[in-house]
């Protein structure tokens, strides 16, 4: 599987264009906005959008994902369904941050997803860990033999995802980082939802907030 990633919207999220290079069919994960700048990746790379995958419903990765969709009528897969929380407000999350144009739209997942679920991107195949705590429906996406995961905001380099909004847990964030995330493997390579890609050996080392000794 090959990826790229390309920081849209001015919280610079990490969305992830992937794709099989046998069939050359593309997903595009956490498109939040920059629609044209999205395409132009697709584009680049020459592949074709097979569909659109949703770690959770804020809307900094969520924002783009129904004009995406309905544009290269594809359908959507994920979050989980406890992320309709979310995914409803997406129109009020966009006023409360003077985004007023209509821009962000909610919509309705051709398929929600669960844990132990798996997609497929052209022969690639993802497997899906619902990971709640920093949202309810949050997901993380893992590719076992690339050994590359897409984990949204749950894990950073060097941190860890936000708990204070609606629905967080500080508790739940932990346990689906120690428990979800460390056992696919320490040379686990992820994207996360904003910043520079890492390991999850580095982090188990390094993360002030769930390093081994952070934790022990």
């Amino acid at each position: 599987m090959k990826f790229a990633v390309i920081p849209v919207t001015p919280f610079q999220q990490n969305c992830s264009l992937i794709w099989c290079e046998e069939t050359m069919l593309a997903g595009v994960v956490d498109p939040g906005g920059d629609m044209d700048r999205i395409e132009q990746l697709i584009a680049q790379e020459g592949v074709t959008l097979e569909k659109v995958l949703v770690t959770h419903g804020h809307m900094d990765h969520a924002g783009a994902v129904a004009d995406m969709a309905e544009k290269f009528e594809v359908p959507i897969e994920g979050p989980q369904k406890e992320e309709s929380f979310w995914i409803d407000k997406l129109p009020q999350q966009g006023k409360m941050f003077g985004m007023a144009d209509g821009s962000f739209r909610s919509f309705e997942p051709d398929r929600w997803l669960e844990d132990g679920d798996t997609v497929t991107v052209g022969k690639e195949i993802l497997e899906v860990y619902h990971c709640p705590g920093h949202t309810p429906g949050h997901l993380a996406f893992f590719n076992r033999e690339a050994r590359l995961a897409i984990v949204g905001d749950l894990l950073f380099q060097g941190s860890i995802g936000r708990t204070d909004f609606p629905m967080g847990s500080h508790n739940e964030l932990i346990k689906s980082i120690t428990e979800k995330l460390w056992p696919l493997g320490d040379d686990v390579a992820f994207i996360p939802g904003h910043g520079p890609m890492s390991t999850f050996g580095q982090e188990r080392k390094m993360n002030a907030f769930v390093s081994d000794y952070a934790l022990s």
